[in-house]
């Protein structure tokens, strides 16, 4: 039973939350306030969680960064009335992996997690790899990524990346010499299929650039202009 975190202030959207998901069996713990929201995160494992942005004591931002820091892999949903396309993208910059508007619809809060748990459900079973050896491996010139372990080497010293920046990295790698839009990022890292009219595909090319491209004369990751952005060697 896969077993999700709520951290929302408002009793109803609780109770219409936790109802609707235990139907669909899952396992749903609930913080009322940001504090012991955090502690639960932090103490208890948990295959997804939600978060509100507002929040008493302690905003769901805040929340989403002192877990990334902990942990970088478990799934983390906003679900706020906070819907402007800043703040979509604040909640996506401070680690979150998606984000859904209030007033929202129970089948595609549903479909939000489902997507989400996949993701990470796909990669193992049984604690093992999913796929035939070694294709969780991921390498381009010096550069290897291991989508099991999820590890980053360059030149053979590791890389710390977020979350995002992970998967950022790993949809690159799946797409060597093509070059990708902004909207195709979007959509395999966000798993948003509508322009957000703000920068941050270009904000997070510039994270990863910062940490795997820090020689010039070796960077791998082109932008095309006007076309978008190419995993490639450096000509």
């Amino acid at each position: 039973m896969k077993k999700i975190l709520l951290v929302e202030d408002e009793a109803h959207v609780v109770s219409f939350i936790k109802k609707g998901l235990s139907e669909e069996g899952f396992e749903v713990s609930v913080a009322f306030e940001g504090k012991t929201g955090l502690q639960m995160a932090l103490e208890n494992t948990f295959d997804l969680i939600i978060l509100d942005i507002m929040l008493p004591e302690i905003n769901g931002l805040d929340i989403c960064k002192s877990i990334r820091n902990k942990n970088q892999q478990v799934p983390i949903l906003f679900l706020t009335a906070l819907g402007t396309p800043e703040n979509v993208v604040l909640g996506l910059e401070n680690g979150a992996d998606d984000y859904l508007v209030k007033p929202f619809k129970f089948i595609e809060l549903l479909a939000r997690i489902r997507n989400l748990l996949r993701r990470i459900d796909g990669k193992t079973i049984m604690g093992h790899p999913t796929a035939k050896e070694n294709e969780h491996i991921h390498t381009f010139h010096d550069l290897r990524l291991d989508d099991y372990t999820k590890t980053v080497t360059r030149g053979g010293a590791e890389v710390s990346l977020t979350s995002t920046e992970f998967k950022l990295l790993l949809h690159f790698l799946k797409n060597k010499n093509k070059v990708l839009s902004r909207m195709d990022i979007l959509e395999a890292v966000w798993g948003v299929d509508y322009d957000l009219g703000t920068n941050v595909v270009d904000v997070y090319i510039n994270y990863l650039r910062k940490k795997i491209d820090t020689i010039p004369e070796e960077k791998i990751i082109h932008t095309i202009i006007g076309m978008g952005y190419v995993l490639k060697e450096n000509n």
